[in-house]
C-alpha cells in the first residue's frame, strides 16, 4: 500500500487499481462536535418531553415547527461525525470498470460504472474566496465531490473534500 498525501492511499496491482479515500482530518474538532452533538441530542429529550405537558395547540405546533429543524441538523451533524470517524471512499479501477463505494464502517452501496460509457472526467474546483469554498471547509459538513464524471448521461462523483493538488 502506498500513499499519496496523508488522505490517499492505493495498492496498483496487474489488473486493478484500488484506491482508498480517508476523510480530512479535522484533529479535536471532531470531538467538538461529539459533544455538540451530545447537548444537541439532550435539547431535543428536554423538547420532546414537552409535548406531553398541558401546552395550547399553537405552543405544540410551534415545539413541533421547532423539533423539525432541531432533526434535520441532527441528522446533517450526524452524518458528518459519522463520516469524519468512520467514512472511508473506495474506488476501484480493472479493465472493464470504475467501482466506486462511498462507506460508513462496513457499510455502504458500490457503483459500477463501464469504462467505455464515462466521458468528461474533471476536477470540481471552488474559488478560494468564495462562501462554497468556506462552507466546504467547515468540518461539521461532509463536503462535495471533486472528482466527476458523466456516465450515460447523469453527472457521477467522487473524492470528497479532495485538495485540489
Amino acid at each position: 500500500m502506498k500513499w499519496i498525501g496523508e488522505r490517499i492511499n492505493f495498492v496498483d496491482q496487474k489488473d486493478k487499481l484500488t484506491i482508498v479515500i480517508l476523510p480530512p482530518r479535522v484533529g479535536f474538532q471532531r470531538y467538538l462536535m461529539l459533544i455538540w452533538m451530545a447537548f444537541w441530542l439532550f435539547v431535543g429529550v428536554v423538547v420532546t418531553l414537552q409535548f406531553f405537558q398541558d401546552y395550547t395547540q399553537k405552543e405544540k405546533l410551534v415545539l413541533f415547527i421547532f423539533m423539525s429543524f432541531w432533526v434535520y441538523f441532527a441528522v446533517r451533524v450526524g452524518r458528518s461525525l459519522l463520516y469524519l470517524f468512520f467514512g472511508r471512499e473506495f474506488v476501484k479501477v480493472d479493465e472493464n470498470a470504475l467501482y466506486v463505494k462511498h462507506a460508513t464502517g462496513r457499510y455502504g452501496s458500490s457503483y459500477q460504472y463501464f469504462l467505455e460509457n464515462i466521458s468528461k472526467f474533471q476536477l470540481v474546483s471552488v474559488k478560494e474566496n468564495s462562501f462554497q469554498a468556506t462552507y466546504e471547509n467547515a468540518p461539521w459538513v461532509r463536503g462535495t465531490n471533486k472528482l466527476q464524471f458523466e456516465y450515460m448521461g447523469k453527472t457521477r462523483s467522487f473524492g470528497r473534500k479532495l485538495p485540489e493538488k
